[in-house]
């Protein structure tokens, strides 16, 4: 399972990186938008745990999207010194292109794969990560 997932998260990582001149967006920046319009608002710390990536990282990439449009800080009515990140109508647009593209690529994925087939993988990544979600990333 690790000698498959280490190749494919780098080629999916440099197809986005590579599409980042049609939609504007890093992998960071898609990521954190595609957070957002998972979960809805979120602080930077919840990002960076969620994605287990550093608040820094996270706090350069919202950056990032906020000076484009995509997303903005609300108040924060459970802290007051942690803003709320949502998508704006621009950085839904956008990542809802991303997602429309990225899904019609997914359909040429050969080997008659099933929904269902999807669903299991998507269940056995979610348990792997479970196992490490002890490590610290920072």
């Amino acid at each position: 399972m690790f000698a498959v997932l280490g190749p494919l998260y780098r080629r999916v990582s440099r197809k986005v990186e590579l599409n980042e001149p049609i939609e504007g967006l890093s992998i960071g920046v898609r990521a954190v938008l595609d957070l957002l319009r998972a979960q809805g608002p979120l602080t930077v710390p919840q990002m960076g745990r969620a994605q287990a990536l550093s608040r820094q990282f996270v706090q350069r990439m919202v950056n990032e999207a906020a000076a484009h449009g995509l997303v903005e800080a609300v108040a924060n009515p459970a802290h007051q010194r942690s803003s709320l990140i949502r998508l704006t109508d621009d950085g839904r647009t956008a990542i809802d292109a991303v997602i429309t593209r990225e899904s019609a690529l997914l359909k040429r994925v050969g080997g008659d794969l099933t929904g269902a087939d999807v669903e299991r993988c998507v269940r056995v990544l979610t348990c792997m990560l479970e196992v490490f979600e002890d490590v610290d990333v920072n």
